[in-house]
């Protein structure tokens, strides 16, 4: 894995591509579990008499006890424990994701929200150093493969709601998460995965690595992407619902947008680290950018729809640039608490940009929230490329 002269290279033994797979679908489900609010907001008013405020808190906090529980707990995965701390943050994701199924009032489910929150933010980053250490020549793919995972998963959240909740109720798609969830939980237990015992080495805060301006310049590309995703979830459905989009694109438009991140994200984790994360990154940003801004000046639902299946194969081949530039840029024994202060930053990202649009979406309409989104995604990362000017031609081309 070539990265800056600060890397050390001790790494270890491979992981199996059962594994692999494993560990991206468990990401996967995670992530969902993040989404699965968005499109029930409405159901929450309804049955429950919760505001729609006060559900747009709960989002916000769950986004935030994630944030915190990547920068507190994940440096412990960098001490040998990476693959308890995944195992032990998937059940607590789990409980949490219950917790929001039997709430039928305010305070169960926010309670429920944040810990769901700490679980998802203390396993993801777990899963990502073990993938990055099992095979760092393959880095780019495996971490694609992971990260386009994370992401089809949260985009997919919305969607399992929009399905399961007509039917069956509101717990059910907590119920369904959470019920995948156990299930793999329950899979990749059984993998061994080895790991470096580094315990004797001290469990601190990654916030230090900042300090290296190219990872820094990642963490804000990385921020970008989930601006991007925040904005998009948020304004999805409430968008195509004002502008008299059939029910049936609404729905199918979340579901296909997120297979070319699936698809094409092993690929594009590739690209990456052959190309230079950076460049792809930034590319595939300022494609994004383009198209968030399209969103809010097209004159049709159908147009829409049709200009977000064109962005998002351009988004399955770009979106993990980020997480590779953050493998490639740190040494291998911070790589868990690296990969949190991405996923912090993402998770705030979302959550604060989830909240801000769709307050915009309420107060001025669809061109001025979907406009603001590319500007918040442009100046994120304009102020990343500054930032890791000196490895913009970071790369590393895998063996063979």
């Amino acid at each position: 894995m070539a990265t800056t002269d600060t890397v050390d290279e001790r790494v270890a033994p491979g992981m199996s591509g059962l594994a692999l797979a494993g560990f991206g679908a468990l990401l996967m489900c995670l992530a969902a579990g993040y989404g699965v609010l968005f499109t029930i907001v409405d159901d929450y008013r309804d049955e429950y008499g919760i505001s729609e405020t006060a559900i747009g808190v709960v989002i916000g906090l769950g986004f935030i006890t994630a944030f915190f529980a990547q920068l507190f707990i994940a440096p412990w995965a960098d001490r040998g424990h990476a693959r308890t701390v995944a195992l032990a943050g998937t059940a607590v994701g789990v409980a949490g994701l219950l917790l929001m199924a039997i709430g039928t009032s305010l305070s169960p489910i926010l309670i429920g929200r944040c810990v769901s929150g700490v679980g998802i933010g203390a396993a993801v980053p777990a899963v990502r150093r073990m993938v990055i250490l099992a095979d760092p020549a393959n880095l780019g793919r495996n971490l694609g493969r992971l990260l386009s995972a994370e992401v089809f998963g949260f985009a997919m959240g919305p969607a399992i709601s929009a399905v399961l909740v007509g039917p069956l109720g509101i717990p059910a798609p907590f119920l369904v998460v959470a019920g995948a969830t156990t299930f793999l939980m329950i899979v990749v237990a059984r993998f061994q995965v080895p790991e470096e015992q580094t315990t004797d080495a001290p469990a601190r805060l990654a916030l230090d690595l900042l300090r290296i301006k190219p990872f820094a310049g990642a963490v804000l590309l990385g921020a970008a992407v989930y601006v991007m995703i925040g904005a998009f979830d948020a304004l999805w459905a409430v968008v195509h619902d004002d502008v008299g989009t059939a029910d049936w694109m609404a729905n199918l438009g979340i579901t296909l947008f997120a297979i070319p991140l699936i698809v094409f994200g092993p690929l594009g984790g590739k690209l990456s680290q052959t190309y230079g994360p950076f460049r792809v990154a930034t590319l595939g940003l300022l494609v994004g950018t383009f198209y968030m801004s399209m969103y809010g000046l097209l004159p049709s639902g159908g147009w829409i729809f049709t200009l977000a299946m064109v962005h998002a194969v351009t988004d399955g081949f770009t979106v993990s640039s980020a997480g590779v530039a953050v493998g490639m840029t740190v040494p291998s024994d911070r790589q868990a608490g690296a990969q949190g202060v991405l996923g912090a930053a993402q998770a705030v990202a979302a959550g604060m940009t989830a909240i801000a649009i769709g307050a915009t979406y309420d107060t001025s309409g669809r061109t001025a929230a979907y406009l603001l989104s590319g500007a918040l995604m442009l100046t994120l990362v304009v102020s990343g490329v500054w930032l890791a000017r000196s490895a913009w031609s970071l790369r590393d081309a895998p063996p063979g």
